[in-house]
């Protein structure tokens, strides 16, 4: 997941994060050059600091999928550092910026790997960046873990390569059967993103689940990641008067969408997407027109938790917001490794890849992980409906 966040057109950005105190916000990006380095503590990489790496999206159009993930990692790991650290070591992890796209991404973690010298990588959140950096952390023999990178593809790229997320054949499924099932609707339209992995992914799990339970697909649509007019599209799609329009995008565009959508005279029809809806921006950009949608996502606020309501209070007073999926996923993703690094008989790559595959019902504030033979985690999606500008919890499916 996967525009109101300013677009910075700026060099790859690098954050040396020491994970020894608590962090402000981090400050908004503006137009103009970014800031050289988002820093708390003081960056130590001697002998006595482990060192992760971590990219994302810290600039560009999807910030705040990286900013989320930031700051779930950097929370994780501050928490790690105040229990005792890891093998007497307190945890560093140095960040870099991927702008959102797949080639800084993959330059950073060969930056990560060949100068760097870090354990562990954690990232992407999108799918498409996260398989160009999997290429280089898989040759070079370098655990890495995405936080939501929900594309079967990012893990098929080797045995060094994990999620702590769903897949997406999974909400895929979920959300056809929760169309069929739930809102009873007997055709749907389909709008597609076709330079995006994980749009294309969802679209055609849908399309193929949604007809083998007796559905129609009505009407078959497509636009490109950064379009501003789907005018074109919307007008072919309600020539076919579908009852409810599957939009497996991302909240950048979701929300544009769905106030042409209404301007175009699809009132009373419910757009329906997955986990890259998730963003407050998604709220600024659509409005009112996304009342009474519904989509897949890794878990609900409001869901009770005892897990869950420690890690959003925390995050809440370290970061002054409420933690979305990807903040929640980013905390997972570096847990679980903090966890596999207490496990292993050493921090080689083999070692630490070998405990990974070996996590069991780890306990996730995004549910319970257990990492299976293809290195998914597999875990329950739930389904949030959009009600007065914010999601309501609907229901929960287990894999």
């Amino acid at each position: 997941m996967r525009r109101p966040v300013s677009m910075v057109l700026a060099a790859l950005a690098l954050a040396v994060v020491a994970c020894e105190k608590k962090t402000q916000p981090p400050p908004a990006p503006s137009t103009g050059t970014a800031p050289a380095e988002v820093q708390a503590g003081a960056p130590t990489t001697d002998s006595g600091t482990i060192l992760l790496g971590e990219v994302g999206s810290l600039t560009g159009s999807e910030a705040t999928f990286g900013i989320s993930a930031r700051n779930g990692i950097e929370l994780a790991l501050n928490e790690a550092n105040e229990a005792g650290g890891v093998r007497g070591k307190k945890l560093a992890v140095r960040v870099y910026d991927s702008q959102g796209k797949p080639e800084e991404a993959a330059q950073a973690v060969t930056r990560l790997i060949t100068q760097d010298k870090v354990v562990v990588i954690l990232g992407e959140a999108a799918s498409s960046v996260s398989m160009a950096m999997a290429e280089k952390a898989q040759a070079a023999g370098v655990p890495m873990i995405t936080p939501t990178s929900t594309a079967p593809e990012v893990t098929q790229k080797g045995d060094y390569i994990f999620r702590v997320c769903f897949i997406d054949p999974f909400q895929g499924k979920v959300m056809a059967k929760f169309a069929r099932e739930n809102l009873k609707v007997d055709q749907v339209a389909v709008l597609t993103d076709n330079k995006s992995a994980y749009s294309i992914g969802l679209a055609n799990v849908f399309t193929q689940e949604f007809q083998k339970m007796g559905g129609q697909i009505v009407a078959s649509e497509s636009y490109s990641k950064g379009d501003t007019d789907f005018r074109a599209q919307l007008t072919a799609i309600k020539q076919k008067k579908p009852q409810a329009v599957w939009v497996p995008g991302y909240y950048t565009d979701v929300g544009l969408i769905a106030r042409q959508a209404r301007e175009m005279g699809l009132q009373g029809v419910p757009l329906l997407g997955g986990d890259g809806w998730e963003s407050d921006k998604l709220f600024e950009l659509g409005g009112s027109a996304l009342e009474g949608s519904y989509f897949s996502n890794h878990y609900a606020l409001d869901n009770p938790d005892p897990l869950l309501k420690e890690f959003i209070a925390k995050y809440q007073k370290t970061y002054g917001s409420l933690p979305d999926s990807v903040a929640a996923l980013g905390y997972d993703a570096a847990r679980l490794a903090v966890d596999a690094m207490k496990r292993s008989p050493d921090l080689s790559g083999k070692a630490l890849r070998d405990a990974i595959s070996a996590t069991k019902d780890f306990p996730g504030v995004a549910g319970k992980i257990t990492i299976n033979a293809n290195r998914d985690a597999e875990k329950q999606a739930v389904v949030l409906k959009v009600v007065d500008g914010k999601t309501q919890f609907v229901t929960t499916v287990a894999p």
